[in-house]
């Protein structure tokens, strides 16, 4: 009996475990008008999404260059450390969107001189469309953005252009874009090889845009305190330069931010090791710390 009553409770715990898994959708897309194309995402949905009917807070999380909608459900292990984060408290059950920004023309930026308009897409179609389709609180303080290198430029720049969106932005390994004007012309070459005949107000114009850096340096003081700000680089990671002077400049300007340097380099072991802390800074705010 003692024994049957043991192979009982292993059964009923497994069977709690199972419910308390999330699920991954990772081959998800919806129509953009905007970039006249299909997109594609995945969404994770924390356990017991489908049984309740609350709604939750949104995390927007951006794959890196040469990536897509999969890169962090195959190499990042998001349905994994979510489910562990919310299981042990860490953090509070969201939904995570991961958008493809790698199909057609590679980056979350409105491209320079080209009717390419990924950033446009992302808040006049990609958040409409979540919010309608899934159970997505809409407020600011239930919103929350992070990526890994290009998708930390991208994490930069949509929180740096709408600081009203989101009440997190968590930058891993940002790529943070131009942190010159003369750089931001050789990344145009580098994009489109017949630069030469553009304007050089449009040059200008991508480098006020889309350098993390110019854009915190030019900060309303309104807006300073307005995103929670979690910043995580590397010591080995080639991109530190960047990342270490924006951490200087907000310092110097005074907007508050958490500052992280850990050992480490520019691959998904870094990554990984990343996402649980993030799940839990953008938690705090969904808490209302």
């Amino acid at each position: 009996m003692k024994i049957k009553l043991i192979a009982l409770i292993t059964l009923l715990f497994s069977c709690f475990q199972f419910a308390q898994t999330g699920k991954v959708f990772d081959n998800l897309s919806l129509q953009s008008k905007i970039l006249d194309s299909e997109r594609k995402y995945a969404v994770y949905l924390p356990p017991n999404y489908e049984t309740s009917e609350r709604s939750y807070p949104v995390l927007y999380l951006l794959h890196g260059s040469g990536d897509d909608q999969t890169g962090w459900v195959q190499f990042g292990e998001v349905l994994h450390i979510a489910d562990k984060a919310i299981a042990n408290g860490s953090a509070t059950p969201m939904i995570i969107v991961m958008p493809d920004a790698n199909t057609g023309k590679k980056g979350y930026v409105n491209r320079v001189g080209e009717d390419w308009r990924y950033e446009d897409f992302f808040f006049e179609e990609l958040i409409p469309h979540i919010e309608r389709k899934y159970r997505a609180k809409s407020e600011k303080r239930y919103r929350a953005i992070s990526g890994l290198s290009m998708g930390g430029g991208g994490t930069f720049f949509y929180a740096l252009h709408h600081p009203e969106m989101f009440s997190s932005a968590c930058p891993l390994s940002a790529s943070p874009g131009p942190l010159t004007l003369e750089k931001a012309r050789e990344q145009i070459k580098y994009f489109m090889p017949n630069a030469e005949d553009l304007p050089e107000e449009l040059v200008e114009e991508h480098f006020k845009n889309y350098s993390a850096l110019y854009l915190i340096n030019n900060m309303k003081a309104e807006n300073k305190n307005a995103v929670r700000w979690y910043i995580d680089c590397g010591d080995d990671d080639f991109l530190y330069e960047g990342n270490s002077l924006i951490h200087i400049a907000m310092r110097k300007n005074e907007i508050p931010h958490e500052f992280r340097v850990r050992n480490g380099a520019h691959n998904w072991t870094y990554w990984r090791e990343s996402l649980p802390e993030v799940l839990k800074f953008v938690s705090d705010a969904f808490h209302q710390y």
